[in-house]
C-alpha cells in the first residue's frame, strides 16, 4: 500500500530522515514536499538527497520555478508535484500572469531529464503574421485578444503551409493539458485559459525503482560515486532498489498510521509545530469518579473563584500551548504559582486526568510540583510551582530576550544532566513507569537557579512495570517525535521514545549556545547533520576553555546516541546519566544517521 503524502511528510519530519525540505519554509503558501530527485537553490542539503540538475528555485518569495533544460530558455512555475507517478505540473512563467498570454518561445526539452506524457497535447502558434484571415484555412484560429499583427494557432502541430501566413515574427510549438482541447475547440475556454492550465512532464530519475523504494518505507537517494545505483535509504541502513521484505510487509500491511498535521517550516529555528493526537482511555471514567478514587493522593482542590482571585482575574499571562493558557498568580500565603487554565475539550477530561494522575505519583527535584487543581463544571485548572526563569525554549536557537546573557556551557551541561535524571526517575518508577511523549525545550522549566524541571504531563502514558506500551494514536511535537511512535516497523513504543526526544533536544541546546555567540557557519543546514560532519572543529571552536570543549563533545556524542533510528540502539536514560557523568574518553561516537 502506497503511504499517503501526509504520512510520508510526517515520517520525514519526525525522524532523523526528516531532512526533506518543505517549500512552505521557503517559498510562500505552496507547501510542496521537496524530495528526491529535487533540491532547492540556496538550501544546503546532503548531496545524496537529490540528483544533479534537478534544481528548483524560489522566485519573489512566492513561486517555485525550474528551467527543466528547456530549449527556449526561461522559467516554468511549478504548480503540482506527483511523486507516485514522477510528474511535475508546470506553467510557462511568461504566460502565467498574463490576461492574454502571448507565446514568445518554444517549450520543448532535450529529453535527458524530463519527458512529455500522454496527458499533453500540442498547439502551434503563429505570432504577428501579415496574411489576412480570409486567406487562411479553417484549421487556424485567431488570437482575438492580441493587438498589432495577426496571430493564429492550430492543433495540427504546424502543418499549415508557411506561404499562406505571409511573414510571421515567430512560429512556436506549445504543450498544454489535453483535457482542455475539447473546451478550447468548443469555445468554452480561451487560449489564455489553456496556457495558464499548464502541462505535465515526467522526470526520468528513479524510473523503475524509486517507487518500490518509497513503497517499502524507504527514501530514494543518489550515489555520486556510482550514479546508476538505485540507492534506497531504509530504517535499517542503505539498500539497493528497496528496503528489506520485513519493512515491505509492514508497509503493505497498513501499519502506517493516519496522521494529522498543520505545518509551517522545517528547520526548528523556523518551525514550531505541535501535533496532538487523541490518546484513548478505554472506558474512561468521569473526572469526578477518578478524583474520588485517588482522593488520598490529591493535592489541594480550589474553586474557580479562588483561582481567579489568586491570578487577579488572569491578568499576568505567562504563555499559551495546545492544551491551555498559563498565568502567574499567588497562593494565599504569598507563594508564586503558575496556573494552567485548560481549554474546553471533548475528551472527557482525558488530558486533565493524565496530568493529575501522573504528577500525583511523582516527587523529584527535576519534575515540576503540582500544588493544586480546580474542577468546577467546565472550568479546569492545574496549579504548579512557579519557575522564575521560564522555559528552556527561551535559550534555544537565539530565542533569549534582548540583552539576556546566554547560558554558560557548564550551566547548559547541568541542565542537560538534570533533565536526564528527571526522565530516568519517570522511567524507573517503583510501581508504574511514566512515558512523557512530549519532551521538548518548551516543556522544560527552569527555576531561579536554572535547575530544570520536566512539565506538561498531558500526553503521558502510565504503564505497569515491564508492560509493553500500546497506543491508540501518535502524539508529540514535530521534530521531536520518535519514529516508532507512528511507524511500527521502527520498533516498539517504549521509554526509548522519550530518549529520542531528549536526543533531538540536546544538539539543539548546543546549537543555541553557539548561535548566541554568532559563530555558527551553518545556519541554512540541519544542525545535527552539520555538527556530525564537523564534530572536532565545532568542539574546539565552541568552548572557551578545554573543559568547555570536553563538555560540548560529551553533549553531542550523547545526543547522537539518543537519536538512533532503532529504539534498541538507543541507551536508556539510566545509561544516558552514566555517559554524561563519565569521561569523554570513554564515549564512542555512534554511527552516522543518514539525513535526507
Amino acid at each position: 500500500m502506497e503511504p499517503s503524502a501526509r504520512t510520508r511528510r510526517l515520517m520525514r519530519l519526525a525522524s532523523p530522515l526528516f531532512f526533506i525540505q518543505l517549500l512552505s519554509s521557503l517559498c510562500g503558501p505552496l507547501q510542496f514536499d521537496i524530495a528526491y530527485p529535487f533540491s532547492v537553490d540556496g538550501v544546503d542539503r546532503p548531496d545524496y538527497c537529490s540528483v544533479p540538475g534537478y534544481l528548483l528555485s524560489c522566485t519573489d518569495g512566492v513561486k517555485l520555478v525550474t528551467t527543466m533544460n528547456s530549449s527556449g530558455g526561461g522559467l516554468f512555475q511549478v504548480t503540482g508535484v506527483d511523486y507516485g507517478n514522477r510528474l511535475l505540473t508546470v506553467v510557462d512563467e511568461g504566460l502565467a500572469e498574463q490576461t492574454c498570454p502571448q507565446p514568445y518561445r518554444n517549450a520543448t526539452f532535450d529529453g535527458t531529464m524530463f519527458a512529455y506524457t500522454d496527458r499533453d497535447q500540442f498547439l502551434t502558434a503563429y505570432v504577428n503574421c501579415s496574411a489576412s484571415s480570409s486567406s487562411l484555412p479553417f484549421a487556424l484560429d485567431f488570437f482575438s485578444c492580441l493587438s498589432g499583427g495577426r496571430s493564429y494557432y492550430t492543433l495540427d502541430n504546424g502543418t499549415v503551409a508557411p506561404d499562406l501566413l505571409g511573414s510571421c515574427s515567430s512560429t512556436l510549438v506549445l504543450p498544454f493539458n489535453s483535457s482542455m482541447a475539447g473546451s478550447l475547440v468548443a469555445g468554452n475556454s480561451t487560449l489564455g485559459d489553456v496556457m495558464r492550465g499548464g502541462f505535465a512532464v515526467r522526470w526520468k530519475a528513479g524510473a523503475g525503482w524509486c517507487g518500490d523504494c518509497r513503497n517499502s518505507g524507504g527514501f530514494c537517494g543518489y550515489n555520486s560515486s556510482s550514479p546508476t545505483d538505485h540507492t534506497c535509504f531504509c530504517p535499517d541502513g542503505t539498500s539497493i532498489g528497496s528496503c528489506s521484505s520485513d519493512i515491505i510487509s509492514a508497509v503493505s500491511g497498513g501499519i502506517l498510521l493516519s496522521l494529522l498535521i498543520s505545518m509551517g517550516v522545517l528547520y526548528r529555528k523556523k518551525f514550531e509545530g505541535s501535533v496532538s493526537w487523541k490518546w484513548g482511555y478505554k472506558h474512561t471514567p468521569s473526572i469526578e469518579s477518578f478524583l474520588q478514587k485517588h482522593d488520598a493522593q490529591q493535592p489541594k482542590r480550589y474553586t474557580y473563584s479562588e483561582v481567579k482571585r489568586m491570578t487577579k482575574s488572569f491578568i499576568h499571562k505567562l504563555g499559551e500551548g495546545g492544551f491551555g493558557t498559563v498565568y502567574k498568580g499567588n497562593l494565599p500565603n504569598g507563594r508564586d504559582i503558575a496556573v494552567k487554565l485548560l481549554k474546553n475539550s471533548k475528551d472527557d477530561g482525558q488530558e486533565f486526568m493524565n496530568e493529575v494522575a501522573s504528577i500525583m505519583q511523582t516527587s523529584h527535584v527535576n519534575v515540576v510540583t503540582l500544588l493544586g487543581y480546580c474542577l468546577q463544571g467546565s472550568k479546569r485548572a492545574l496549579i504548579y510551582e512557579y519557575m522564575t526563569n521560564g522555559s528552556l525554549e527561551r535559550f534555544t536557537f537565539g530565542k533569549s530576550s534582548k540583552g539576556e546573557k546566554s547560558l554558560s556551557w557548564e550551566k547548559l551541561f547541568d541542565i542537560t544532566v538534570g533533565i536526564a535524571r528527571g526522565l530516568e526517575y519517570l522511567h524507573r518508577g517503583c510501581n508504574t513507569r511514566i512515558v512523557h511523549f512530549d519532551i521538548k525545550p518548551h516543556n522544560i522549566l527552569l527555576d531561579q537557579d536554572f535547575s530544570p524541571k520536566i512539565s506538561d504531563f498531558g500526553l503521558v502514558k502510565l504503564c505497569i512495570k515491564k508492560e509493553i506500551i500500546s497506543i491508540d494514536g501518535a502524539r508529540g511535537t514535530i521534530g521531536y517525535i520518535a519514529p516508532e511512535v507512528f511507524l511500527q516497523q521502527f520498533g516498539e513504543v517504549s521509554s526509548k521514545s522519550d530518549v529520542y526526544s531528549y536526543g533531538m533536544m540536546v544538539p539543539e541546546m548546543v546549537g543555541a549556545r553557539k548561535n548566541a555567540n554568532h559563530t555558527s557557519e551553518a545556519s541554512s543546514k540541519y544542525f545535527p547533520q552539520w555538527i556530525y560532519d564537523h564534530l572536532e572543529e565545532y568542539c574546539v571552536t565552541a568552548g572557551e576553555t578545554s573543559v568547555d570543549t570536553e563538555l560540548v563533545r560529551k553533549l553531542i556524542i550523547v545526543g547522537f546516541w539518543c537519536i538512533q533510528l532503532q529504539p534498541n540502539n538507543r541507551p536508556s536514560m539510566t545509561r544516558v546519566v552514566e555517559m554524561l557523568e563519565s569521561s569523554t574518553d570513554d564515549l564512542r561516537i555512534p554511527p552516522q544517521i543518514l539525513l535526507c
